[in-house]
């Protein structure tokens, strides 16, 4: 197995973490309790949700987003067919809940400067098919929610954020994950923070939290406002054997609710942390003109203030992608393309028809020329950052 002296993430785990997972285990109750009501309350009281739910992975709660919107509990629904825009730089659980909920994904570029959606490309796909727009917060940077919020107005569209690699990024004051109807976080190992897997699913409104609740939980009654009136209208049935809705079972633990809820608390001082770290490696690269001329680093948006997930890198045109990303690991530095690159090219795309267009230049040239580095948390020796940018030269 490689030896990499710089890997896209080290284990996360404080020994304080570790503790709080211990005493969850001691305790021998382990499934879904009391410490995941108090992290969905933390959570939304720190991040100014309203609702927040916790479940298994950031890609459930892509899926328990999705599924609310077409649940016939909802007053307002989508329609099978109806269109949902989605960058084409995306993660497969950001696309694939459009697919399995029976709405139609329509592929925007990106803006090439932030790798968030292109927003003037984005208002030319919208017809009166589009109902709905799934955002995909890119490695801790985003597009002019400014701009994106008067779009979704004019519009009148449902908005989704993946918020899943911005946990804590602002927009002029304003986390991400509280614009739109819906937000999703993960609290995957890579992640600001970790319990190990896990993610949060945000709503504005507690009609569309008592349907989340439900489709989590296998469609249940248990837990519900409305528990009891349900109860009452069906007692042919038992009460605590009532199915009210359709559902899965998405459910998160309280180990990982204590994990993640001790990791939560020292969010900021994380994101400090990182931004440091980005910082000191930006600095030595912009030090090192070959390196500098020919790798160009993510700036940060404009009224953005980040919460960094990794370091996306885009390479010069003359240099080939698959040589520079050879040497980088032969010399021990763990790389990965952003996000997963231009998901037009994907072959489950293809399979499923699910795009005519092609015309996605900028998520191309990512594709063609882009990867990321991971971002400690932990501060990084001088030694491993000059190391870093030496063997980002030596791939040149």
């Amino acid at each position: 197995m490689q030896k990499y002296f710089y890997p896209l993430v080290e284990n996360p785990y404080r020994k304080k973490d570790i503790d709080e997972g211990i005493k969850v285990l001691k305790s021998r109750r382990l499934t879904t309790g009391l410490l995941t009501t108090k992290f969905q309350n933390t959570f939304s009281n720190k991040i100014k949700t309203n609702y927040s739910l916790l479940v298994n992975s950031g890609s459930s709660a892509n899926l328990l987003a999705m599924q609310c919107l077409i649940n016939p509990y909802r007053k307002k629904r989508l329609k099978s067919g109806d269109e949902v825009l989605i960058p084409a730089l995306c993660w497969s659980t950001s696309l694939w809940p459009i697919v399995q909920t029976g709405l139609k994904p329509k592929f925007v570029d990106i803006d090439i400067n932030t790798l968030n959606i292109d927003l003037v490309d984005l208002e030319k796909k919208i017809s009166k098919k589009t109902k709905a727009i799934i955002l995909v917060h890119v490695l801790g940077n985003c597009t002019n929610m400014n701009q994106l919020m008067r779009i979704k107005r004019k519009y009148n569209l449902i908005l989704i954020e993946d918020t899943c690699e911005s946990l804590g990024t602002k927009y002029k004051n304003k986390y991400l994950g509280t614009y739109g109807e819906f937000s999703s976080f993960s609290f995957y190992s890579s992640h600001q923070i970790s319990s190990g897997e896990g993610g949060m699913v945000c709503c504005k409104n507690e009609e569309d939290f008592e349907i989340l609740k439900a489709l989590r939980s296998h469609g249940w009654s248990r837990g519900l406002k409305n528990e009891k009136t349900i109860s009452d209208k069906n007692q042919n049935l038992d009460k605590r054997f009532i199915f009210y809705n359709s559902g899965f079972n998405l459910r998160s633990t309280d180990i990982a609710a204590s994990i993640g809820l001790s990791q939560f608390k020292d969010l900021q001082k994380f994101i400090r942390n990182r931004t440091i770290n980005r910082n000191l490696i930006n600095r030595e690269i912009k030090s090192n003109l070959k390196v500098s001329q020919n790798f160009n680093i993510l700036k940060q948006n404009n009224h953005v203030k980040a919460s960094w997930f990794g370091i996306p890198i885009i390479i010069s045109k003359k240099l080939l992608r698959k040589n520079v990303i050879k040497k980088l690991e032969k010399y021990g530095v763990e790389t990965r393309p952003i996000i997963s690159g231009n998901f037009l090219k994907q072959p489950s795309v293809k399979k499923y028809k699910l795009s005519k267009s092609t015309n996605m230049k900028n998520a191309e040239l990512v594709n063609n020329k882009g990867f990321f580095i991971g971002l400690p948390t932990k501060k990084i020796e001088k030694k491993i950052i000059k190391k870093l940018v030496k063997s980002l030269e030596k791939s040149i």
